[in-house]
């Protein structure tokens, strides 16, 4: 019964470690540089690409870590609040320059704010140090008003390299490192939590020491190639973005 809890708080320690020994945005997220680096650049793909992303102005970045996201979204004229459970990634991020971004020390399973407030939510990189998704699914959720958008990231469970890891570490035994979600659960959570308009990004992302060879799965030609063969898509995309738009009230007057 404990192990679950045990689990969450250990990432909240890494989490705050990671802070202290760290300058840089990944290193304070506990990304690789380049992990960051294609992730961040595949959210600006979305927002670019989405037109209702670039029209909506109050924002929540739900595990902001050293506010690469924040940063990126009043570049973009929007209005953030930066929400982390650690404090000292939260002190990183404050440093970085951007005045205008409002930090909240708080945790996603039950974020303190007003609820409908947002105009859309991010949550990448905590959900693999989460037990289970539901309770970041509902708050996000909650968050943002009708007709807001929400952008999820997770690791894929059913990535090849994910898989091969979850069984070696069953065959020895050892406890797992991360939490690996499938595709199929957070889609349920999400439309169970009135969002709609769902849509799935696969976020292929290569080893560091492969990474110059990142700009290929990341052509349009690869878009179209695990847009239209998702089962291949899944085995090779290191991880999944989902985003989603919550339900327009439809109460009559």
């Amino acid at each position: 019964m404990n192990k679950p809890r045990s689990f969450e708080k250990l990432w909240r320690k890494r989490f705050e470690n990671f802070a202290e020994q760290a300058e840089d945005d990944a290193g304070i997220a506990g990304w690789s540089p380049t992990g960051l680096d294609a992730r961040l650049r595949k959210f600006k793909e979305i927002w670019h690409s989405n037109n209702l992303f670039t029209n909506k102005k109050k924002w929540l970045d739900a595990g902001c870590g050293a506010g690469t996201y924040s940063r990126f979204i009043v570049q973009q004229g929007g209005e953030v609040v930066g929400l982390d459970y650690s404090l000292p990634s939260l002190q990183k991020a404050r440093l970085k320059g951007e005045s205008s971004i409002v930090w909240c020390v708080a945790d996603i399973n039950k974020i303190p704010l007003k609820q409908g407030y947002f105009d859309g939510a991010i949550c990448f990189g905590v959900i693999q140090a989460l037990n289970d998704s539901s309770h970041a699914v509902v708050s996000l959720s909650k968050a943002v008003k009708p007709g807001g958008y929400i952008c999820i990231d997770a690791l894929n469970s059913r990535c090849l390299p994910h898989i091969w890891e979850q069984i070696s570490r069953r065959i020895q035994n050892k406890p797992m490192h991360l939490r690996y979600e499938s595709v199929k659960n957070l889609r349920r959570l999400m439309k169970k939590n009135s969002l709609i308009n769902v849509q799935l990004h696969w976020l292929p992302i290569l080893p560091a020491r492969w990474y110059r060879y990142q700009w290929i799965i990341e052509t349009r030609a690869a878009r179209w190639f695990f847009g239209h063969f998702p089962f291949l898509g899944q085995l090779l995309s290191h991880s999944f973005i989902m985003s989603g738009q919550r339900q327009q009230d439809t109460h009559s007057v």
